[in-house]
C-alpha cells in the first residue's frame, strides 16, 4: 500500500497531537525494519510522510520506504481545505492516515481519522477561546461540520479510548462501533536524575517549600481555577507549602494568574516552561501530581508523572478511571472540598504516597507506543 500520514502535527510543534504523530512514525518505522529483515529486503508498504516548513527538517526517515513531503498547509486554513487535497492525490495514496478531525472537506479518497476527543462539543463556551462571540460561533460550527465530516466519511475511526468511542458513538448514533478501533497512547519516558542538583534545579524555580504539582496547559477544562482554591484551603490548615504550575505562559494561564491575584491566593508558583531534564527533577521530588481535569480523552500526562516516580491523584472522570485504574486517588473535579480532602490525606496518610508511587510504575507497564502502531497497521492493512 502506498500510505499518506498527515505528520503537520509531528513533533513538539503539535504537543499532545505531535507526541502521538511522532511515536506512530517513530514505531511504524521500527516495524518495517523488522518486516524489511524478515523477508528479505522487501517493504509491505511505502509512506509518504507530509510536514510543513517548521518541521520538516526535524523528521529524518530512517527507512528507504519512509519518504517526506513538504505540505506547508497552516492548520484549520483555506489552505488546508483547498490545497491540501490536491497534494494528497498527487501521490496517488491507498490510503491517508489524518491524525486529528480536521480532515480537508474536499478529499474524496479513502482516509482514516484519529479523534483523540471531542472536547469542543462538551466545552463550547466563549471561556475557550479569544474570539468575539461572532466568530466563535462561526468557528464552532465549521469546527462541527468538519468533525462531522471526518466521523462519517473516514474509512476507520481510531480512537486513544473507550470513552472517547463511547462518546462518539453517543454523540454520533448512526456510526456502527464496528466502525471505530481503539488504540492506546503510551508512556515510556523514564525519570533520568543526575545526583545532587535537585536543590539547585528546585531554587531556580522559585520552589523552596514542599509542594504539589500541576504540569499542562491552562485551559477551562483543566478546572485549574477550581485547583488553586482547594489548595488555598488547605494552605490555611497546612502551611509552609506550594503549589507549582507548569506551562508555557500564554492567554490562558495569563488569565489564571489575574484570578490568583483577584482572589489574593498565596503559595501558587506558575513556572512557565521547563526543559525536561529540570522537569524530571521537579516531578521526581513532589509531594503529589494533581490532575483536576473536568474532559480528556486519554490524558497522557498522569501517566507521564507516574513515569518520573511521582504519586497521582486525579479527578474521577470515567476516561481517568479507565487509563489510570488503582494507580491513583480520585477526587469529584466540581467540588473543591473533595480535592482538597485528597490532598490533604497525600500529605497525611503514612506510605500512601509510596504505595502510588509503586502502582504508578505498574501502570504504565500496560501501555505500549510500539503495540500502539502494530495495532494502527493492522487496521490500515484491513481497508480495501
Amino acid at each position: 500500500m502506498r500510505i499518506g500520514i498527515d505528520a503537520r502535527f509531528h513533533g513538539p510543534v503539535g504537543k499532545g497531537l505531535g507526541r502521538y504523530t511522532q511515536k506512530l512514525i517513530e514505531n511504524l518505522e521500527k516495524i518495517a525494519l523488522q518486516s524489511e529483515a524478515d523477508s528479505g529486503g522487501k517493504f509491505k508498504h511505502e509512506y509518504f510522510i507530509f510536514l510543513r516548513k517548521n518541521n520538516f527538517d526535524d523528521y529524518k526517515p530512517r527507512n528507504k520506504n519512509f519518504k517526506k513531503v513538504l505540505a506547508d498547509y497552516h492548520w484549520y486554513t483555506l489552505a488546508e481545505q483547498l490545497l491540501f487535497p490536491r497534494l494528497l492525490k498527487k501521490y496517488h495514496l491507498d490510503l491517508v492516515h489524518l491524525p486529528h478531525f480536521n480532515v480537508p472537506l474536499l478529499y474524496r479518497k479513502k482516509f482514516v481519522v484519529t479523534i483523540h476527543d471531542l472536547i469542543l462539543l462538551h466545552f463550547p463556551t466563549r471561556r475557550s477561546s479569544r474570539l468575539n462571540p461572532l466568530l466563535y460561533k462561526i468557528k464552532f460550527l465549521a469546527y462541527k461540520m468538519v468533525i462531522k465530516n471526518a466521523i462519517i466519511k473516514a474509512e476507520k475511526i481510531i480512537t486513544v479510548s473507550n470513552f472517547t468511542k463511547n462518546d462518539i458513538l453517543h454523540n454520533y448514533p448512526k456510526v456502527s462501533g464496528e466502525k471505530i478501533k481503539v488504540t492506546y497512547e503510551a508512556c515510556e519516558d523514564f525519570c533520568m536524575l543526575s545526583p545532587n542538583k535537585d536543590d539547585e534545579i528546585l531554587k531556580r524555580y522559585g520552589i523552596i517549600k514542599r509542594y504539589l504539582l500541576y504540569v499542562g496547559n491552562a485551559y477551562p477544562h483543566k478546572n485549574l481555577e477550581r485547583l488553586v482554591v482547594a489548595f488555598n484551603n488547605l494552605n490555611q490548615k497546612i502551611p509552609n507549602l506550594q503549589l507549582v504550575l507548569v506551562g508555557a505562559h500564554d492567554y490562558f494561564y495569563q488569565r489564571l494568574k489575574t484570578f490568583i491575584e483577584e482572589k489574593a491566593i498565596k503559595n501558587i508558583n506558575l513556572t512557565g516552561y521547563i526543559p525536561d531534564y529540570d522537569l524530571d527533577v521537579i516531578f521526581h521530588n513532589a509531594i503529589v501530581y494533581v490532575w483536576p481535569s473536568l474532559y480528556e480523552g486519554f490524558g497522557l500526562p498522569p501517566l507521564e508523572a507516574m513515569a518520573k516516580g511521582t504519586a497521582v491523584i486525579s479527578s474521577e472522570h470515567p476516561c481517568m478511571r479507565e487509563i489510570l485504574g488503582d494507580a491513583v486517588i480520585y477526587f469529584n473535579g466540581l467540588e473543591k472540598q473533595s480535592m482538597e480532602q485528597t490532598m490533604e490525606r497525600m500529605l497525611k496518610e503514612k506510605g500512601l504516597r509510596e504505595n502510588l508511587i509503586k502502582k504508578g510504575y505498574e501502570q504504565i507497564k500496560k501501555y505500549s507506543w510500539k503495540k500502539m502502531a502494530q495495532e494502527t497497521q493492522v487496521i490500515y492493512e484491513g481497508i480495501k
